[in-house]
C-alpha cells in the first residue's frame, strides 16, 4: 500500500526553497496539511521575508493541497511554540516534524568569528531543539509523532570551513539517539537526514553537471519514509541523486587490558586489535557501553556478574 499522510499536520521549516520545498510539495501531495515555514532570509540568515513560503503554499494550493506559510524564526522559542499553537488550532495537531531550516556562515577555523559559530548553532542546533520541544507535549498527548531532524556529511565526516555547520550537524545524532529513546512510549519516532542536493547551500561547490543529476526532490523520499506511520526510529539515512543508504555509528569490541598496562604504550601496543573494525557493531544506547566494558573487566578478575 502506498505510503499517505491524509489526516495529518506536518511542519517543515526552511519550506521556501530547496529541500524543505521539496519535502512540503512531497508531503501534501501525500494528503498532509502542510505549514510552510521560512524566515525567508539570505544563506547567511539575514534578511527576512514571507514570500518564499507563502510562494510554495500557493504551489500547494493550486495542485489541490492544504497549506499555510509560516515566517517564525525557528531560532525564536516564542515565534516556534506559536507556530505550533496556530497549526494545532487551525487543524487540530501537528503530527509530523521535518527540521530542515539552515543557514551557511563558512570560514576556516582560524578566521571564524564567535558571532558566525553561534548564530550557526542557533539555527541549526537549537532551532531544531525548539521544534521538537514546541510539538512534543501534544504529540506525547496524542500517542503519535514522526519527527525527522537534518543532519550533514560535513557533521558526519568533517568538511574544510564548517567547523560551526560541522558542529552543529552532528548534534543532531545525539538529539535524535535520546528523543528516540525518550518518544519509544508513546509513538514517537525520530530519524535523521544526511542529504546532498543541488540547492543554493551547494550551488557554488559543484559543476553544472553534478547539480543537474542532485535534486532536491531525489531526497523527498527517504524525508516520507522516515515520517511514515511504519517508519524506524533512531535512523541516520544517506541520500541524494538517488542514492539512498543507511549511517551508523559503530563501536568495535575491543581489548580489556590488565593494569599493568593502563599506561599509553599499552594502549599503543594494543591499538591495531583495539581498532579492529570487523567486531565493530552499532550500540542500542550509552548504557550498553559501559556494561560492555563492565563485563569484559569482570572477566578478566574473574568476577561472575
Amino acid at each position: 500500500m502506498a505510503i499517505r499522510f491524509d489526516g495529518r499536520v506536518a511542519i517543515v521549516t526552511g519550506a521556501g526553497n530547496g529541500l524543505g520545498r521539496a519535502h512540503a510539495l512531497g508531503l501534501a501531495s501525500r494528503g498532509a496539511k502542510v505549514v510552510v515555514n521560512d524566515f525567508g532570509g539570505a544563506r547567511d540568515g539575514t534578511g527576512g521575508s514571507l514570500s518564499p513560503a507563502e510562494t510554495v503554499v500557493e504551489e500547494i494550493r493550486k495542485a489541490g493541497g492544504t497549506a499555510m506559510a509560516d515566517g517564525a524564526d525557528v531560532s525564536n522559542f516564542e515565534q516556534v511554540t506559536a507556530m505550533v499553537e496556530r497549526a494545532t488550532k487551525e487543524w487540530g495537531s501537528v503530527d509530523l516534524l521535518c527540521a530542515n531550516a539552515g543557514i551557511l556562515r563558512d570560514k576556516s577555523f582560524a578566521k571564524l568569528e564567535v558571532a558566525d559559530w553561534a548564530k550557526v548553532l542557533d539555527v541549526h542546533l537549537t532551532g531544531t531543539y525548539y521544534c521538537c520541544k514546541a510539538v512534543w507535549a501534544g504529540m506525547r498527548e496524542r500517542n503519535y509523532g514522526r519527527i525527522v531532524l537534518t543532519t550533514s556529511s560535513s557533521g558526519l565526516f568533517g568538511n574544510f570551513g564548517q567547523a560551526n555547520y560541522g558542529a552543529a550537524k552532528a548534534g543532531m545524532v545525539g538529539l535524535m539517539n535520546v528523543l528516540a529513546e525518550e518518544g519509544r512510549k508513546n509513538n514517537i519516532k525520530v530519524n535523521t537526514i544526511s542529504p546532498t542536493a543541488a540547492t543554493r547551500m551547494t550551488e557554488e561547490l559543484l559543476p553544472p553537471q553534478a547539480l543537474a543529476l542532485m535534486k532536491p526532490e531525489a531526497i523527498t523520499p527517504a524525508v516520507e519514509f522516515l515520517l511514515s506511520e511504519d517508519a524506524p526510529t533512531r535512523t541516520i539515512m544517506g541520500a541524494g541523486a538517488g542514492s539512498f543508504a543507511v549511517i551508523r555509528v559503530l563501536e568495535t569490541e575491543g581489548v580489556n587490558l590488565p593494569q599493568s598496562e593502563w599506561t599509553p604504550d599499552g594502549v599503543a601496543a594494543h591499538f591495531n586489535a583495539i581498532s579492529d573494525m570487523s567486531t565493530a557493531k552499532a550500540l542500542q544506547g550509552a548504557f550498553e557501553q559501559t556494561q560492555k566494558y563492565v563485563a569484559q573487566a569482570a572477566a578478566r578478575a574473574g568476577i561472575k556478574l
